[in-house]
């Protein structure tokens, strides 16, 4: 296979780590890219040039490929001398996730199509650096496509002083997406099984029924309903934060342009703007609230609410069955990176029904009462985005004093693309 792939790659594999941290920057103005005004005005001589599907692949790779298996926490003062039970996946993967939940995947985008990189619950070996290559073809299989066609979020659902570059031809963007909604069931499980419980702020009342959890929990220590879904966003921000920023990083080692942003209508994103198709996402509405609320996309990806199942006890389950079933991070026949796995694995006891049922309680009472789950927050989420693209150098040559690009940018073409060169424009 090492003749079938661009000499890019190679370099790409052995830039140096302190390299990239110290070259990175955005760098946004594409082949084929216009800034019609101001004193860096350019007009790209050349056409849009997709990435091909190696570019992608190690980007992708970079920013949420698998690598082997997640080390689970392996002590909490309260349950020890178990293992915690706090982690839904057994898998690690390129960014970290808190307490291992790894409840996002990532979506990408470009002219052909929109995508899934599905990794959340895939142990993809971690091959050492000599493999690094092969690591990178097995995330092929992890690709599918879900639609023909760009991404349809276009002006004014792209931030202003975005809109000249975001999404425009020629480009990928990886859109990292969470289950917000299994993220807040997994945070009431550490709450319950630290002894705690969340009451509802917002209406200034208690959760009913968590009397009978009293020998349980200590009704006294309470979570406001507010902060716990903002320690969600918080959460699932920083695991898109890491997911772009890491693939941000790949971007300056294969000499790609391309910077990380926020500046895309949210909503419109996953599907709930009128006329947007978006990721095709599935949405709820309730004149309770101030905007729709995407709940996933059948067969795709699914948040852990209602209506893609019929209450908080099916879906407290659901996740509970996700970390001890086949495959999870607690089921001793999973494989794993210990000496005497099994018995790691086997260390987590399974969640006792009284916590099921307080978790179950807290969170159908969320849902009752503002008729989502979460009660503020998106049950499925996105954030935070990468977009990467090829670089026209003529813009930085011209309107930048030497060093705005790095050498891996200068030899792009020449390394990964000796056969294809940009297209002039009318050429």
């Amino acid at each position: 296979m090492e003749n079938e792939l661009p000499a890019g790659l190679g370099d790409a594999l052995r830039f140096p780590f302190v390299d990239a941290l110290r070259g990175r920057r955005s760098r946004r103005f594409a082949l084929g890219g216009t800034i019609p005004d101001g004193p860096l005005a350019h007009l790209s001589r050349f056409e849009p040039k997709p990435l091909e599907e190696i570019e992608q692949l190690f980007v992708l790779s970079a920013a949420a490929g698998g690598t082997g298996w997640h080390f689970l926490l392996p002590r909490s003062e309260r349950l020890a001398p178990g293992v915690p039970p706090f982690s839904g996946s057994a898998s690690g993967r390129t960014f970290p996730s808190g307490a291992g939940i790894h409840t996002s995947e990532v979506f990408f985008t470009d002219d052909d199509g929109t995508y899934l990189f599905a990794t959340r619950d895939v142990a993809l070996p971690a091959h050492d650096a000599a493999g690094a290559d092969r690591w990178i073809e097995e995330h092929r299989a992890r690709v599918r496509k879900l639609d023909d066609g760009r991404l349809d979020v276009h002006p004014p659902l792209i931030s202003p002083q975005n809109a000249w570059c975001v999404n425009v031809p020629g480009s990928t963007i990886l859109i990292p997406v969470a289950d917000a909604a299994q993220h807040t069931l997994a945070l009431l499980f550490v709450t319950v099984l630290h002894g705690g419980t969340i009451y509802d702020d917002v209406n200034d009342r208690a959760i009913p029924g968590l009397d009978r959890f009293a020998g349980l929990v200590n009704l006294e220590e309470q979570w406001a309903i507010s902060d716990m879904e903002r320690e969600v966003v918080s959460s699932i921000a920083a695991e898109h934060s890491m997911i772009c920023y890491a693939g941000m990083l790949a971007l300056q080692a294969a000499g790609l342009g391309g910077w990380f942003f926020s500046g895309m209508d949210q909503l419109a994103v996953l599907g709930a703007a009128p006329d947007v198709r978006g990721l095709g996402f599935t949405v709820e509405r309730d004149d309770r609230w101030r905007g729709p609320n995407p709940v996933g996309r059948p067969g795709v990806f699914s948040a852990t609410c209602p209506p893609n199942l019929p209450d908080l006890r099916a879906c407290a389950e659901a996740y509970v069955a996700r970390q001890f079933g086949e495959g999870g991070p607690f089921n001793p026949d999973t494989p794993g990176p210990w000496r005497e796995s099994p018995a790691v694995r086997g260390g987590a006891a399974r969640h006792p029904d009284d916590v099921v049922d307080c978790v179950a309680t807290m969170a159908q009472y969320v849902f009752d009462r503002f008729g989502r789950f979460p009660s503020t927050v998106g049950s499925a989420l996105t954030t935070y985005y990468l977009q990467a693209h090829h670089l026209d150098l003529e813009f930085y040559d011209r309107h930048f004093a030497p060093g705005a690009y790095l050498p891996t940018h200068a030899r792009h073409m020449a390394r990964w693309h000796p056969a294809d060169p940009p297209k002039v424009r009318g050429g």
